[in-house]
């Protein structure tokens, strides 16, 4: 299968949905994948299930541009959220075309997070969406065991893992894992390079996820290896970098980052 890819917000996170399908079509993603919600307080989100002008100017853009959009994120489950406050953004995936929604459970609670994953899988799958588990290394699920743990507890053909290279190696995966586990779980994956030493802090994982990402080939994560263990499926590519779209702009950083990860993949 020829690759895939998509324009992942947090690489361009201050674009708006449209700017984003702009770019995207310029610099030849096949996909964006939109971010609805804020992970923090300080961050700016288009939240296009409340916003009905958007939503449609949205939808317009991505028929005359031929651009889809691959996953909506973030289905963020702490203990104080229940799966029912993403409804909305459900139903506003279902009817932008996306296939996946991004999920997280930072929750301690082991049991509750399992049973609101199973919750928020039951009410995506009569929208035609998967449920994708995403585990960064500083959060309860910190790694691809906890991650497939969940799944399988949860027992629902459309539960599945989103392996990040980034938080793959910062979680000391194996790959040997990684090639065990159902071929089905794996429907995308969020791709990006990183400096080769792991922070020892919360805070230094976090500044490297959300500021430091390298465009793949100009870190030190074997990507490859990574991506050899999963099925063909498109990569979103997710590589906030704050000194290069300062520097670049979020058009050149996002064309970088697509013929960089072409040019890597293809060798």
């Amino acid at each position: 299968m020829a690759l895939q890819f998509s324009l992942a917000h947090l690489t361009v996170l201050t674009c708006s949905p449209m700017d984003m399908i702009r770019i995207a079509q310029r610099t030849g993603y096949d996909f964006v994948s939109l971010r609805l919600t804020a992970v923090t307080p300080t961050e700016h989100v288009f939240a296009l299930q409340n916003d009905p002008a958007m939503l449609a100017e949205v939808k317009a853009l991505l028929k005359d541009t031929g651009v889809r959009v691959l996953d909506i994120e973030l289905a963020r489950m702490p203990p104080e959220i229940e799966p029912e406050t993403y409804a909305a953004v459900l139903d506003t995936a279902a009817e932008l075309g996306a296939r996946h929604i991004l999920t997280q459970l930072p929750d301690p609670d082991r049991a509750r997070a399992t049973d609101r994953f199973a919750r928020l899988c039951d009410m995506a799958r009569p929208l035609g969406l998967s449920i994708g588990l995403e585990y960064p290394s500083w959060t309860e699920t910190p790694d691809l065991r906890a991650a497939a743990d969940v799944v399988r507890a949860v027992n629902r053909p459309n539960a599945g893992v989103v392996v990040d290279t980034l938080h793959f190696n910062r979680s000391r995966d194996s790959v040997d894992e990684l090639r065990s586990l159902p071929r089905e779980w794996f429907r995308f994956a969020q791709v990006c390079d990183a400096p080769a030493e792991i922070p020892d802090t919360v805070e230094g994982l976090i500044h490297t996820a959300r500021d430091e990402r390298f465009v793949p080939g100009e870190g030190g994560i074997d990507i490859r290896q990574i991506l050899d263990a999963l099925p063909a499926v498109p990569y979103s590519l997710e590589i906030p970098n704050n000194e290069q779209v300062q520097a670049l702009g979020h058009e050149a950083w996002a064309r970088r980052c697509i013929e960089g990860a072409r040019r890597y993949l293809s060798t």
